[in-house]
């Protein structure tokens, strides 16, 4: 790490300082060549990979490079030349490697060859793939209750992998699969259905092409989704106004020059994005939305007494909707003050921002985890429906609703099967293609495995990808109870904190990555995806594999479930890991409405996308319309509140770095936020810092401010002024992950609420000493 520096940034997102982010990495990396030329093919259909950082969707035709530098940056994470070998194990134990920082450990290289854990030693010890699946079989055999082990699954995984791993599960006998879904957009799956009868957005990039508005409410586009301002900017180009809701003020959502257009990269011109940023306080996402409504209703008062046309769609709300009373007495009763107080935003931001929505006949509203990760996170997305559906802006070309997914494929792993929800098993196509009784009972979610493990009631965890235990929240107490596991396994291509952290026995299998060339007996293979748009599209690898020892994700998943089930003539493993064409044939006969000819169709060149009722006004839901959700409150997390006196109190989001990808840390330049050489660090309003009796540069052990019996705390934090509302404050995900109470969590959901903590601080006078004192607010003068 290099020593810290901080200096505001004052460029656009993209240009030059992403041109340079990006041939960093590929120099660290050693791969300037090697990762270099597999960027050319990164995002082109059918002759090379999906990216595997963000699920943002791709456009056909494709751009001459078709890649953002997040994305690169993955590319580059993945083709390194490093490798952590068993030689690197040999040099450290485990207990050394967890005093590691995440960065490091995912520096030493793509793991090369399968590991077990040695408890004399304390180290991993390289072990044949024979013997790994047949020492995993055995203990997995062992246990008379299928619903003790839990089956994760990261985003990643191709739609033929999370395919067999779903069915690895339940042909165990649990559907305990949690995946990342349950820690981020499992609000969404819950909201929509709901309200428009599907669990995923309604939007295609054809109909980025044809809005004339946008909304967006909690999501750092130029980080998370960077590729997406290449929509925004067309839009922008055609006068369409783009109306930001956003506690922080994001650079990619301020300025953007194109890094591929020449003109813009040689004048260094660059578009404003956002026409209206509205920084409203954390969790005043449900007040904001009211009062746009509110103002619509207004407004559309003013319009009848005038005889004008109604600002309102009535005829769509008359034919397609439900419930539209009751939701227009509860905005109209709630009052302007306890809007604003509840919001963070004046009267007249939120009618100005009704007012440019009412001029719009075709809007996408746009939303990441801001929305969906707090206590009434349901909530707050089927808010943002509602908004939608009070001008019909639902099931029309330009416009729908947009949640922006994270991992590349975690929106197409749940359409084959991961889920922890038994109704949404087609369980009478599994019994009968494959002859036997798939589980009838709910499995455990993210939240509930983790609640399992600490209550001692999981024996074994086994991991398809991801950094569970650096994703979770409550790391502080889920760390220490995975000793008490009796078998952990992770299937990875790099080192990282969830294989340090471990159970009695563990194992360690490498993988290829998504960008590497796939070989079986039938020759290379592709595999499919699904983005954030619904759209399925067929990819291959393109780079050579890191080592000759790694096996692909379909290869593990079938060697262990040959080594831990019956034999199901049904179910011939080993042809389907020959040829993934059949994978994909049995996807097609469970989920025939979805991937009937899916073979053929996945070659499409723009690829297909999943049937969504709503984007033809077709309303699966138990009344079959679209309905008005009544808000039955103004917080978003009420579980947490504190009474108004407590002035010490701060409420804290976690935020990504523009230098990491979910728990992925690819270095410490936040170059957007001007943070260098440091994620150690709290940002807050410069008022808040004063009134607390603090300065810039002081450095805090930060609390949670809970009284449940459980301290939990991070620091030391250095104290950094930032442009954040006051009683805001924000810090890095995932090493904040420990302020989070596991029951803080989304209702319905049980996303862990992570974008509302509430904090107090303690100044540390002597770092490395226990020598600390409480941060109060300063006494009023006299």
């Amino acid at each position: 790490m290099r020593k810290a520096r901080f200096k505001p940034y004052k460029g656009p997102a993209g240009g030059w300082g992403s041109a340079q982010s990006v041939g960093e990495i590929l120099l660290r990396e050693r791969a300037p060549f090697a990762a270099g030329k597999a960027l050319l093919k990164q995002n082109k259909p059918i002759d090379g990979f999906a990216c595997v950082s963000c699920a943002w969707a791709k456009p056909h035709p494709s751009l001459p490079l078709a890649f953002c530098e997040n994305g690169a940056k993955a590319t580059a994470w993945e083709g390194t030349a490093l490798r952590c070998g068993p030689e690197f194990f040999a040099r450290h134990t485990l207990r050394e490697l967890r005093n590691w920082s995440d960065y490091e450990l995912e520096q030493q290289g793509r793991l090369t060859e399968p590991l077990r854990w040695d408890a004399a030693s304390d180290r991993y010890l390289p072990i044949s793939w024979a013997q790994a699946f047949a020492e995993i079989g055995a203990e997995l055999k062992g246990y008379t209750d299928p619903n003790e082990v839990v089956f994760y699954a990261s985003g990643r995984a191709s739609l033929e992998a999370s395919y067999m791993w779903a069915l690895y599960a339940r042909l165990y006998g649990t559907n305990n699969l949690p995946d990342s879904s349950n820690m981020c957009h499992e609000s969404t799956s819950i909201a929509l259905p709901e309200s428009i009868g599907v669990p995923v957005g309604t939007v295609t990039l054809n109909d980025f092409a044809k809005t004339d508005g946008l909304l967006f409410f909690g999501h750092n586009t130029g980080s998370n989704a960077p590729r997406m301002l290449h929509e925004l900017e067309a839009a922008r180009k055609r006068n369409a106004p783009i109306i930001t809701f956003n506690p922080l003020r994001e650079r990619g959502l301020e300025r953007f020059t194109n890094p591929q257009s020449p003109v813009q990269m040689a004048t260094g011109e660059s578009i404003v994005v956002s026409t209206q940023y509205h920084q409203l306080a954390i969790g005043g996402d449900i007040a904001c939305i009211a009062g746009i409504c509110k103002a619509l209703f207004e407004m559309d008062d003013a319009a009848r007494e005038r005889g004008a046309a109604r600002v309102l769609d009535v005829a769509f709300i008359a034919k397609h909707t439900a419930g539209f009373e009751a939701f227009e007495r509860r905005i109209r009763g709630y009052a302007w003050p306890l809007l604003e107080r509840r919001s963070g935003l004046t009267r007249g931001a939120m009618e100005a921002a009704a007012t440019v929505y009412a001029g719009c006949e075709r809007v996408i509203a746009v939303y990441g985890m801001g929305l969906t990760q707090h206590r009434h996170g349901v909530l707050n997305v089927q808010m943002l429906v509602n908004l939608l559906l009070l001008r019909g802006n639902m099931g029309k070309e330009g416009a729908g609703i947009c949640p922006v997914r994270g991992h590349s494929n975690v929106q197409g792993q749940r359409s084959v099967g991961i889920t922890e929800k038994a109704a949404q098993v087609p369980a009478d196509k599994l019994r009968e293609r494959f002859g036997f009784e798939p589980p009838s009972e709910d499995g455990m979610n993210t939240v509930e495995a983790c609640e399992a493990i600490v209550a001692g009631k999981v024996k074994a965890f086994v991991a398809l990808g991801g950094n569970f235990i650096r994703a979770i929240p409550d790391s502080g107490r889920l760390e220490p109870a995975w000793s008490s596991l009796k078998l952990s396994v992770q299937i990875a291509t790099k080192l990282n904190r969830s294989h340090l952290v471990h159970g009695e026995k563990a194992y360690l299998l490498p993988c290829l990555g998504r960008t590497e060339v796939d070989v079986q007996a039938s020759g290379e293979q592709r595999h499919t995806t699904e983005d954030s748009t619904a759209c399925i599209r067929a990819w291959r690898g393109v780079a050579a594999p890191a080592g000759e020892h790694l096996l692909s994700e379909p290869a593990i998943i079938a060697a262990l479930a040959k080594a831990t089930l019956a034999p199901n003539p049904a179910v011939d493993w080993d042809a389907w890991v020959a040829d993934y064409g059949l994978v994909r044939e049995a996807i097609a006969a469970t989920y025939p409405e979805t991937f009937h000819d899916l073979n053929v169709r996945m070659m499409e060149p723009g690829g297909f996308h999943r049937p969504l009722g709503a984007s033809q006004r077709q309303w699966k839901t138990s009344n079959g319309k679209a309905n008005f959700i009544e808000p039955h409150t103004l917080s978003v997390d009420d579980d947490v509140e504190q009474r108004a006196e407590r002035r010490d109190v701060l409420n804290l989001m976690t935020i990504r770095s523009n230098d990491q990808f979910n728990t992925t840390v690819y270095g410490y330049n936040d170059r957007f936020r001007g943070i260098h050489g440091t994620r150690a660090v709290l940002l807050m309003h410069r008022n808040d810092i004063a009134r607390l009796n603090l300065a810039e540069g002081d450095k805090v052990q930060v609390s949670t401010a809970v009284d449940d019996g459980v301290h939990r705390e991070v620091g030391p934090l250095r104290v950094t002024p930032y442009d954040i509302p006051e009683g805001c404050c924000a810090g890095y995900y995932p090493e904040c992950n420990a302020l989070i109470p596991l029951w803080h969590h989304a209702e319905k959901a049980k996303v862990p609420a992570a974008k509302s903590i509430p904090v107090t601080l303690r100044r540390v006078i002597a770092v490395g000493q226990d020598a600390s004192v409480p941060v109060e607010p300063a006494p009023l003068p006299g």
